[in-house]
């Protein structure tokens, strides 16, 4: 005769086959339900790797392969509870995505419970044992990843840049500040035009190194841009920090002179540009250009070495198109047909149209544009309409912008070869 113990081995041996689809469950509820939480795909990752590792090991707590006493937070849990601490988000959103978690694995596990075990009396005791042994489980990790948490919280706060960074966070916010105290908070004056950047490295590296090379390619920039000032630096985690470089008057910065100090620097370091600003209003318009920048850099894996600047209108359009992936994916699909391809030779059709739309349906314009042979130019956009299946004049706007889609946003809109 089965027993609660039996039953509950039964159950965490299938909640190890559905590891990796009820992470994902997990995951979007998160998002759905916890709006605190960043959303940049690094931190969306360690998230998932958070999940992953909490099922994998309370699996082992329900197979008895470890005692509750032995229990402590996956490395992934504690590392992500870390970066929240740096980024100020509040630790009730942290505590929040555990109680969230627990009531979803629950549920998923009751319905099995109930169409696995016919007989109601040991049905009840196994879901007894199992909330009670979820309870002890969240009880000991969530221990351990507040205290994570505010360990690092703490840590990060006695950093000397701890006074800049949360009076840009305000500035960002709209607050009302004193601008003379801010000025003197920050090191930097508020009151002239700005240009904000995003830097970002690649993740696995090492984390001083990292934060070393960025705040040098910070300096060159500020240097090819003969900046009025010192720049702005302001580190917030181990890969990412933010930047605003002083430009007093001018309102404009040629785009070739970031370009060219990434050029110059190592090739590890990703820089987002914002659109110039002026005064307080400025210093935040300018970063939510770069932010927005950023955002699609990261989702379409754009290389180090060249900037994505928020000043080019297709790379606005890709932000805005960004923030609706879905509606997204079906536009391009939409209005690219085969051409949504994800392949290299999809790709380089898709380039000469969009640079043949860009000008005017001129041929000679697009070979200059591209380096091609007019002739090679019009091979591809022939090519391009007919894997299209529309006309070049129809739903052109649609075109368009799936085309800007497809440049910046690249895998996440595209559709993948059949086969």
């Amino acid at each position: 005769m089965s027993d609660p113990e039996t039953e509950i081995q039964g159950i965490a041996a299938l909640l190890a086959e559905r590891q990796i689809e009820l992470t994902a469950e997990l995951v979007g509820a998160f998002r759905d339900r916890i709006p605190e939480l960043p959303t940049d795909p690094a931190l969306v990752e360690l998230l998932v790797g958070s999940s992953g590792a909490n099922l994998e090991t309370f699996v082992h707590l329900m197979r008895g392969h470890i005692q509750v006493r032995d229990v402590h937070a996956p490395t992934a849990a504690v590392e992500y509870a870390r970066r929240l601490a740096q980024r100020g988000t509040p630790p009730s959103a942290l505590l929040r995505a555990y109680r969230i978690g627990q009531q979803l694995i629950l549920q998923w596990a009751h319905a099995e419970i109930t169409r696995g075990i016919e007989d109601p009396t040991l049905a009840l005791r196994t879901a007894q044992l199992l909330t009670d042994t979820s309870f002890l489980y969240i009880d000991a990790v969530s221990e351990d990843v507040v205290q994570a948490y505010q360990e690092e919280r703490e840590r990060w706060l006695a950093n000397r840049s701890a006074v800049q960074r949360e009076t840009v966070d305000a500035l960002l916010r709209g607050d009302r500040l004193d601008l003379a105290a801010a000025e003197v908070a920050l090191g930097y004056r508020l009151r002239q035009h700005h240009l904000g950047l995003v830097l970002w490295t690649a993740p696995g590296a090492d984390d001083l190194a990292d934060l070393t090379a960025v705040e040098r390619t910070v300096a060159r920039i500020a240097e090819r841009i003969d900046a009025a000032g010192q720049p702005l630096f302001v580190p917030r985690d181990r890969e990412t920090a933010w930047a605003w470089l002083p430009i007093g008057r001018r309102g404009e910065v040629d785009p070739a002179a970031v370009d060219e100090a990434l050029a110059a620097g190592e090739g590890q370091v990703h820089v987002a540009v914002g659109s110039t600003g002026a005064g307080e209003p400025g210093f935040r318009t300018t970063h939510e250009g770069a932010a927005a920048a950023h955002a699609v850099a990261q989702l379409g894996q754009h290389p180090a070495g060249r900037a994505v600047s928020h000043a080019d209108p297709t790379v606005r359009a890709a932000a805005l198109l960004a923030r609706d992936l879905p509606a997204t994916r079906r536009l391009v699909l939409g209005a690219l047909g085969d051409l949504a391809e994800d392949s290299d030779g999809a790709a380089r059709l898709r380039e000469t149209l969009l640079a043949f739309v860009e000008e005017r349906e001129s041929y000679v314009a697009t070979a200059a544009r591209v380096h091609l042979h007019k002739n090679t130019v019009k091979y591809r956009v022939d090519r391009a309409v007919e894997a299209r299946g529309k006309p070049l004049g129809e739903e052109r706007l649609d075109l368009e912008l799936a085309l800007i889609a497809c440049r910046w946003l690249g895998p996440e809109v595209l559709v993948r070869p059949a086969g």
